[in-house]
């Protein structure tokens, strides 16, 4: 069998020799498809002169047999489009791929089996942009072609739409997501310039799409009358009552409603908007929505406002369900200031734990009413940057996913104050040192300068200098003590201010004497520390003496 296999191929191989031509297959031979489009891409040795072309075929696993692959027959280039087969997506498809030349061809080059469903990307979708004072409206159309039946068709409301709006000036981003067709971007700035582009995925089968290009846009200038603002809805099993903000008196206003599955179907539905019975003109800020108008169903309702020839731009659009509207109640917060930050602690119902949450968290400094807006998605949120012993209020409320159209209202406002803080009690304890220590250092100064002064102008008596000599000499160190030295004690006898006598007396004598002048009898005032019986024996046994 090798042997008739060999000499079968041999005329063709010595043709092929004859003709000097030999063919090299495609190489790195990938496909892509994208939507509606499937394309088939290779590399090549050979260039476009030397006039080489490259055939397709497939099979699935319905067709044992190779196929032709329509689109992809005798291509001059390196790829080529089959977007016209028709195959069942959700089923293994083989693909090959060969050079010719003449009569001459290469060996085949397969492709790995693959399941185009499983392969396939989403494409970017179809954006169309309006722009009014303070908001831009976008048009977005699904991937792929309307008139295929191509797998996105069969998905046609489980898309949702990730868009990114930038301000060119700032760089500032903002995102959200939808599922509608049709969007509006609200709150932003007049005659500003933006851009925006748009992601379609479908997360049921977890499938990401390809970002649009980016769209450029300006805002206009601010129009007279603004749309109206903070519209609210109330219900009972009855009716239903929308309430809504605006600025300015005298003005009438316009309320309709339109369907959401209108919404989602492809086109423009702006026709499809109908004026609420009773709300058609109404110079109130309140509408009621009497559910006997309504059937069963979720509703949009929007709100334009009109004065004289001027007339607002509509509203931001508020759903509503026709059957069961339960408002969202407010949260309770809890707030515990510390010294420059203040943590709030919100509470929501249990029942919504399914539900994904953001939290509005609004705060102002209670002297200046300026009011600040931050979006959290804890529960637990620390506002920082604040000032130290400042009175701050808060109030909160509660966004659900994932569209984030629903909103609680907000809870009442709670005002704390923020905390001294460790920095200021140290402050404290620090000035009250040094104010302790002023004030010893205040005492001694003052000490010093009444002793100074003491010293100058109050002097204290002092002694004659003969009399402080003596007194002034150290007493004996042990009078107890018995040494080979007499003790002597010296007495002074002061009978006028010029004479003064002297008498030592030896201790060691066994008699008793004392002298004194015999110039006066007068008691001098001053006299010696011996007994007076003493005095009486001595003046006659000692004879007088001169000074």
């Amino acid at each position: 069998m090798t042997a008739l296999l060999l000499v079968a191929a041999a005329p063709w191989m010595l043709l092929a020799a004859a003709e000097g031509i030999y063919l090299d297959p495609p190489e790195n031979v990938q496909f892509y498809i994208i939507d509606d489009d499937f394309t088939l891409k290779w590399n090549s040795s050979y260039e476009p002169f030397e006039n080489v072309t490259f055939s397709a075929d497939y099979q699935t696993s319905e067709i044992n047999s190779w196929k032709k692959l329509p689109g992809c027959q005798h291509i001059m280039g390196t790829e080529c489009d089959f977007s016209a087969l028709h195959v069942n997506v959700y089923e293994n498809v083989k693909l090959r791929i060969r050079a010719e030349k003449g009569n001459s061809t290469s060996s085949w080059h397969e492709v790995d089996p693959f399941i185009p469903f499983m392969e396939a990307h989403i494409g970017a979708p179809g954006v169309h942009v309006e722009a009014e004072d303070k908001a831009i409206i976008i048009q977005i159309s699904r991937p792929g072609r309307i008139d295929s039946n191509v797998w996105w068709n069969m998905d046609e409301f489980g898309f949702v739409y990730n868009i990114v709006l930038r301000e060119m000036s700032s760089g500032d981003e903002k995102r959200t997501k939808t599922f509608h067709r049709k969007y509006k971007f609200l709150n932003l700035s007049p005659e500003t310039s933006y851009c925006l582009r748009v992601t379609a995925n479908l997360p049921g089968l977890q499938k990401l799409g390809t970002p649009s290009p980016e769209y450029c846009v300006n805002t206009t200038v601010e129009n007279a009358l603004p749309p109206p603002e903070n519209i609210n809805l109330d219900g009972n099993s009855e009716s239903s009552v929308v309430t809504w903000d605006y600025p300015y008196a005298d003005v009438t206003f316009q309320v309709q409603w339109i369907s959401a599955l209108s919404k989602r179907h492809p086109g423009n539905y702006s026709d499809d908007w109908t004026p609420v019975p009773g709300c058609e003109n109404t110079k109130d800020k309140l509408c009621v929505l009497s559910k006997s108008n309504f059937p069963e169903g979720n509703y949009f309702l929007r709100i334009r406002a009109t004065k004289e020839n001027n007339m607002s731009f509509w509203s931001e659009e508020k759903t509503f369900d026709s059957k069961t509207y339960i408002p969202i109640p407010a949260p309770s917060i809890t707030v515990k200031p510390s010294r420059d930050s203040l943590t709030l602690y919100i509470n929501f119902l249990e029942d919504l734990d399914a539900f994904s949450k953001k939290y509005e968290i609004i705060f102002w400094e209670n002297a200046t009413n300026t009011e600040r807006k931050i979006m959290e998605e804890s529960h637990e949120v620390t506002i920082a940057d604040l000032k130290p012993q400042t009175m701050y209020c808060i109030r909160a409320r509660v966004h659900l996913g994932p569209l984030w159209h629903e909103k609680s209202a907000f809870s009442e406002a709670m005002c704390k104050e923020t905390t001294a803080g460790n920095s200021s009690t140290i402050w404290i304890i620090c000035r009250t040192m040094i104010a302790i220590f002023s004030l010893l250092v205040f005492i001694y100064v003052v000490k010093c300068l009444k002793r100074c002064i003491c010293y100058i102008f109050f002097p204290q008596p002092k002694p004659p200098s003969s009399i402080d000599e003596y007194l002034s000499e150290p007493p004996a160190k042990n009078l107890l003590l018995l040494t080979s030295e007499e003790q002597i004690e010296r007495c002074f006898v002061i009978e006028d201010a010029e004479a003064i006598l002297v008498v030592e007396k030896t201790v060691s004598e066994p008699e008793d004497h004392k002298t004194y002048s015999s110039q006066t009898s007068e008691d001098s005032g001053n006299y010696s520390n011996e007994d007076e019986n003493l005095e009486s024996r001595t003046s006659g046994e000692f004879p007088p003496k001169e000074a």
